[in-house]
């Protein structure tokens, strides 16, 4: 049972990264629909406003009561979220609320005098998300299913909507025991696999979405994609510390490569089908699972 400060600290993290990824599955769903399935992509657009006015209101609470870790991790907001969602929105059209972005930049800054007060607010908040995201999950699977049977089009590869779906799953779990009092805590080898397998597949979609003239940048997602296979193989094998090891290695070459991936889209000196938004969500998502590591190797 998690005692109340730590009720709090996890909610609020958990959520901080969490509703921004859904929100952004969704934009993603959202510009890449097309246009003649109006009703899909209306659906997509009203799920993510859904997230976004929830993501306002857990950051609306977050000041002073998540950890230094948290703030200094790169997985809430990184120094390019705000760009990458201002230009990917001009590019694209659709709507981001910045505002969000700009509030959580100055987390660090705000002072939350409530602290007793955000333990019920939290209860409410993760059973409206939780609420929230299996209709998202619903969605998600809804849209597989109609690409599968060749019935809609979107230009997006079917593992991409099953690895998004997955990390909704993952989600909505970690929502389940909190709304319990209780952390997630898998076996090890499970909690790896999900995550090496996360990044092997971002490492094979950035591969996919690099223009073919790109020949050294799709080597190295290639040769990522093929070390986080392997760590998978490897997990049951091998001696716990030395698989967490390696996933810590492994984990910080892909953060170095999808930081300079995201600063060359925003600088547009690498040609791609990758939006900019794309890039450092990803980063954001290895950037959560270093932590996740480095609190495995304490």
């Amino acid at each position: 049972m998690l005692s109340r400060e730590d009720f709090i600290q996890v909610s609020l993290e958990m959520n901080l990264f969490f509703q921004r990824i859904m929100k952004e599955h969704l934009f993603f769903l959202e510009t890449n629909i097309t246009p003649a399935e109006t009703a899909l992509k209306e659906k997509a657009k009203v799920l993510k406003q859904g997230y976004e006015k929830l993501l306002a209101e857990t950051a609306e609470h977050a000041g002073g009561a998540i950890s230094d870790s948290a703030l200094k991790s790169n997985s809430i907001v990184t120094p390019y979220t705000l760009r990458a969602e201002e230009l990917t929105s001009r590019l694209t059209g659709a709507g981001i609320n910045t505002q969000i972005t700009k509030e959580e930049l100055r987390l660090a800054d705000n002072s939350n005098s409530n602290i007793e007060d955000l333990e019920n607010r939290l209860s409410d908040i993760n059973r409206r998300s939780y609420s929230f995201l299996a209709e998202v999950i619903t969605f998600k699977k809804k849209l597989l299913s109609l690409v599968s049977e060749c019935k809609i089009f979107i230009p997006l590869y079917p593992e991409m909507l099953e690895h998004i779906t997955q990390e909704a799953e993952y989600y909505l779990e970690i929502l389940k025991y909190l709304m319990d009092r209780r952390l997630l805590i898998k076996p090890l080898c499970n909690e790896l696999n999900f995550w090496n397998n996360i990044m092997a597949e971002h490492a094979q979609f950035i591969d996919g979405m690099l223009d073919p003239t790109e020949k050294r940048l799709k080597e190295t997602a290639e040769k990522t994609a093929k070390r986080f296979e392997g760590l998978v193989d490897e997990c049951i094998k091998a001696a716990e510390r030395l698989i967490i090891q390696k996933s810590t290695d492994a984990t910080q070459g892909i953060i170095d490569y999808k930081k300079a991936a995201t600063e060359g889209l925003l600088k547009c000196s690498i040609k791609s089908v990758i939006p900019p938004l794309l890039a450092d969500h990803v980063y954001r998502e290895a950037n959560h699972y270093l932590r996740l590591l480095n609190t495995l190797n304490t």
